[in-house]
């Protein structure tokens, strides 16, 4: 009984080790499957992104090498009809090959048959090389990539104006929870220093276009508009009702606007003698020596919340100033670059907005000669800079250097 009690218990052994091999081999033949099949994939996916890659540092990307090849196969078709017919074609020096609007001369009468299709396949040609091969150049002083300057499309002033609505009316219908110095809860200062920054800047700038740029002189009338939006924006940024400070700084930026459609429709004028730039240049001389001076006051002696109240309404005026007088570049390219002050002012520019650009996580007030940065005194360089540059195309202006 034993032995055959044994026996069965071998057959059982047998069948359970037969189940499992029929379960487990084609499990591991479709495992081995999947994985060969994943191992191919990423084989070729990696391919494929290392001759991308490869093509991109070569300064070619799949569209450019088509383009190339068709530029080929035109060469190559130009070619042969110039050597069927006999047509000597006049091809573009090598430093001419990028202007879109130059085009082979034409052919002799005798051969005004063949000349079209010669011109216009030397011309697609030229083209398309010069679309692949179009690279950005560095601008000069500073290493920046150059883009294209700005074009203004509208009368003079149209810009300008539209240049010093922008700022306040973000943060009067755009920025999150709107208006802040007047908030009866504040959860926080920074937004409503800078705030802050940009209003002031705001009212230079109405006080030099009520007094100065739309008049010809002390004797000429005011604008009813700009007179209106001057002493709007005048108000207490404090307050919060009859009036609030958001309802009359909105109306001083609709009579802008109104003033801007004046100007559209030629009903009113925009003068841009250099009496008429110098005092709009001084007051925002002004307002940047005010705040260089608090920047670098007490270097590493005050707390940190003063330190980024100082540190966020700076970042306010810098942002404003920058926006205006980038339109300004616009509208008194005539005035300034008749003293050559074109550069001069694109160096306050640029050094505005590496200061409206600064956004560390938290303000620090750390000592000049610390381990920890001191943001204060990082801003009060680009301010300063600014400052320098700005005095300087004033005097360049007034002639008093």
């Amino acid at each position: 009984m034993a032995e055959v009690k044994n026996a069965d218990n071998g057959g059982d052994a047998v069948k359970k080790k037969s189940f499992l091999k029929n379960i487990l081999l084609p499990k591991w033949f479709i495992l081995t499957v999947l994985i060969l099949g994943v191992s191919g994939y990423a084989t070729c996916w990696s391919m494929g992104s290392w001759k991308d890659f490869t093509a991109k540092r070569g300064g070619q990307t799949p569209g450019t090498q088509a383009a190339l090849e068709t530029d080929v196969t035109h060469d190559t078709f130009s070619a042969v009809m110039d050597a069927t017919h006999g047509i000597q074609t006049t091809h573009q020096p090598a430093a001419q090959k990028q202007d879109f609007h130059v085009i082979a001369q034409p052919a002799p009468e005798a051969q005004k048959d063949t000349a079209p299709l010669t011109t216009l396949s030397n011309k697609t040609v030229n083209e398309k090389k010069a679309t692949s091969h179009v690279v950005a150049t560095p601008a000069d002083g500073h290493g920046t990539t150059a883009h294209a300057a700005p074009v203004r499309t509208g009368p003079r002033g149209v810009a300008f104006v539209e240049a010093c609505i922008k700022p306040l009316d973000y943060e009067l219908n755009h920025r999150f929870l709107g208006w802040r110095p007047n908030d009866i809860i504040r959860i926080a200062d920074n937004i409503k220093n800078l705030q802050l920054g940009i209003l002031e800047v705001t009212r230079r700038t109405a006080v030099a276009l009520a007094e100065n740029l739309s008049r010809t002189g002390s004797n000429d009338a005011y604008v009813p508009s700009l007179e209106y939006a001057m002493n709007s924006f005048m108000i207490k940024p404090s307050e919060y009702m009859f009036p609030s400070a958001e309802g009359k700084y909105q109306e001083g930026l609709d009579e802008w606007q109104n003033y801007q459609h004046m100007l559209e429709r030629g009903e009113e004028r925009f003068y841009r003698r250099v009496d008429n730039l110098v005092p709009l240049l001084k007051a925002y001389e002004s307002i940047l020596g005010s705040c260089d001076e608090n920047l670098v006051k007490d270097l590493g002696n005050i707390s940190t919340f003063k330190a980024d109240d100082v540190f966020y309404y700076t970042k306010g005026v810098a942002t404003a100033m920058g926006t205006i007088l980038e339109a300004l570049a616009l509208d008194f390219d005539d005035t300034i670059g008749s003293v050559q002050g074109m550069d001069v002012l694109h160096h306050t520019i640029e050094a505005l907005h590496h200061a409206s650009h600064m956004d560390p996580w938290m303000v620090i007030e750390g000592n000049p000669d610390g381990i920890f940065a001191n943001h204060r005194a990082n801003t009060a360089a680009s301010i300063s800079h600014a400052r320098f540059y700005l005095d300087l195309l004033s005097r360049s202006l007034t002639g008093n250097l």
